[in-house]
């Protein structure tokens, strides 16, 4: 006996009427073939979850040097942003049958999404705007996702090295600018 005998027994059943108190009167509700699953364990779900994982930690020294510059954008939604432009890149490729038109699409959605997520990051308070690298940042890093999504692994680590390099290291040069225009502003007002 096989292993797909019992449940061919039980469809043959079932479409007969046999073995059920329907008697017979819905036969044509029963579809008889066997339902399976082309999933390939060992080669296509394991290197899309290895996707995932790779965008999720290639976002994570950018989340952990803006959490730990404390800001309110982070730790968390730098790999979460990253691992779901993955994702949605992932998804929009079904196994095996690439489709241009629904990744530009997915790619165009993703920007939208992204930059209105961005959005929310700019704030203006006594003005001056706060937020925009953050907001850069935030879609930078949707890009990595999307780029690893795409096998992209150099580009997504270039995307993801500049990034860090632009809020760690740029960061004084960006204080000494800023108390250079205040020092000049609060002189022309005296």
């Amino acid at each position: 006996m096989n292993r797909w005998e019992p449940e061919r027994q039980l469809c043959a059943s079932l479409q007969t009427g046999r073995g059920s108190s329907w008697g017979g009167r819905f036969r044509t509700m029963w579809y008889k073939s066997l339902m399976t699953f082309p999933i390939d364990w060992q080669n296509e779900t394991l290197h899309q979850a290895l996707k995932l994982v790779a965008a999720y930690v290639l976002a994570l020294p950018v989340g952990w040097w803006r959490e730990k510059e404390a800001h309110t954008v982070g730790v968390r939604t730098f790999p979460l942003v990253a691992m779901a432009s993955c994702g949605y890149v992932l998804v929009a490729v079904p196994l095996g049958h690439p489709d241009i038109a629904a990744q530009s699409r997915v790619l165009q959605g993703l920007v939208a999404g992204i930059g209105f997520i961005g959005g929310g990051a700019i704030l203006k308070a006594e003005g001056n705007v706060h937020g925009t690298a953050t907001a850069a940042s935030i879609w930078n890093t949707g890009v990595l996702g999307a780029a690893v999504a795409e096998d992209r692994f150099w580009l997504a680590l270039v995307l993801a090295l500049l990034n860090f390099f632009t809020l760690r290291v740029l960061l004084p040069f960006k204080m000494k600018l800023d108390a250079k225009e205040a020092r000049s502003s609060k002189a022309s007002i005296d």
